[in-house]
C-alpha cells in the first residue's frame, strides 16, 4: 500500500433519518425488497426497521445483546444474539435458533456481520467491551456449517466485500488497522493483501464498513467523528465529518442506493458530552454522490 496516500476532507449535509437515541446502534442493512433499513441497538437490546416510504419505524425487543442483523433469502432476517444466530420473522415476531454459541466462549457475543456475494453469512464473536482476545471472524455456509477464518481478535469489525466478491476487508478495532484480504477461486482460503487504512492515519478507530459501486470502502471511525472513503489500494482517503463522535457503521440504501445510512452511539459519553452531541445515538444519513451495492442475503 502507498506510503504517502492522498487525504482530503469533503463537506456534506447530514440528515437525521431517525432520532432513535440508540445506546449502541449497529449493523445497518438495506432491504431492497422491503425498501426498508434494518439496524440494531446492541444494548437495548432491540431490532429496528425504517420503512422509507411511510416513514414508520418499528422496534422489536430482543432477549439478549443484539450484535448484528443480516437479510435472509427466504424472508425475514438473521439476528446475531449473544447465545447464537437466530432467524427472525418481523410479521410473527418469532425467533428460531440457527446456530448455538453456548459451547466454547459463551460469555462472548456477536458483533459485526454481512453476507457475501455467494450468500454466505460472515459474522464475528467477541467478549463484551473487548475484554479478551477470544473473538474471531466466522463464515456460515448455506448448509449452516460454521468455519472460523480469523481467531485471537479483540473487537472484530468492518466486514465488507469488493463488488466482484473476491476481496474482503476486516479490522480488529483496537489495532486500528483496516486490512484487505483476497479469497481463492473456491472461496475456501484467503491471503492478506495489505493495509488499506493504517493506524493513526485517520481520526478515530475502524468500526463498521461498506463498499460502494466503485469499489471504495466506507468506514465509520469510532471516536473520530467521521466517515472515511478509502481507495481499495489505500492510495486516497476522503474524510466526511459528522456531528457525532461515535459513528458505528454505515450502509447504502434508498431507491437508487445513493443514500448512506450511519448508525451512531451514546455509550460512554458523559452528561456534558451528550449535551454537546444531541444527535449521538441517532440514525443519520448523507447523500455522498456515489451509489452503493445491493446487500446480499443469507442463502440458508
Amino acid at each position: 500500500m502507498p506510503a504517502a496516500p492522498d487525504i482530503s476532507c469533503r463537506q456534506v449535509e447530514v440528515h437525521v433519518a431517525v432520532a432513535c437515541g440508540n445506546v449502541l446502534g449497529e449493523s445497518p442493512v438495506w432491504s431492497q425488497h422491503e425498501r426498508a433499513l434494518y439496524w440494531t441497538d446492541i444494548r437495548a437490546p432491540a431490532l429496528f426497521r425504517l420503512d422509507v416510504r411511510s416513514g414508520e419505524v418499528a422496534r422489536w425487543p430482543m432477549p439478549e445483546l443484539a450484535g448484528s442483523v443480516a437479510l435472509r433469502a427466504m424472508g425475514g432476517v438473521i439476528m446475531g444474539l449473544q447465545s447464537g444466530l437466530f432467524s427472525f420473522d418481523p410479521g410473527t415476531q418469532s425467533l428460531g435458533r440457527i446456530l448455538d454459541f453456548t459451547a466454547g466462549h459463551p460469555e462472548d457475543r456477536t458483533n459485526d456481520a454481512r453476507c457475501d456475494r455467494q450468500g454466505r453469512l460472515w459474522f464475528t464473536r467477541m467478549r463484551d467491551f473487548g475484554r479478551t482476545d477470544t473473538g474471531g471472524l466466522f463464515r456460515l455456509e448455506a448448509s449452516r456449517m460454521p468455519v472460523e477464518l480469523i481467531s485471537g481478535v479483540t473487537i472484530p469489525n468492518a466486514i465488507c466485500f469488493s463488488p466482484e466478491g473476491r476481496r474482503f476487508y476486516f479490522a480488529d478495532t483496537p489495532k486500528e488497522s483496516l486490512d484487505a484480504f483476497e479469497m481463492t477461486e473456491t472461496g475456501v482460503s484467503f491471503r492478506r493483501l495489505g493495509t488499506v487504512v493504517p493506524p493513526g492515519l485517520i481520526p478515530g478507530r475502524p468500526d463498521g464498513a461498506t463498499v460502494d459501486s466503485e469499489g471504495h470502502i466506507w468506514n465509520a471511525r469510532f471516536g473520530g467523528g467521521c466517515l472515511v472513503r478509502s481507495a481499495p489500494d489505500g492510495s486516497a482517503h476522503v474524510i466526511y465529518r459528522l456531528p457525532v463522535s461515535r459513528p458505528t457503521s454505515c450502509s447504502f440504501g434508498g431507491e437508487r442506493l445513493d443514500r448512506l445510512y450511519i448508525t451512531t452511539a451514546r455509550q460512554g459519553l458523559d452528561a456534558t458530552q451528550l449535551v454537546a452531541e444531541p444527535l449521538a445515538g441517532a440514525l443519520l444519513a448523507i447523500e455522498p454522490g456515489v451509489q452503493g451495492l445491493a446487500e446480499p442475503a443469507f442463502a440458508g
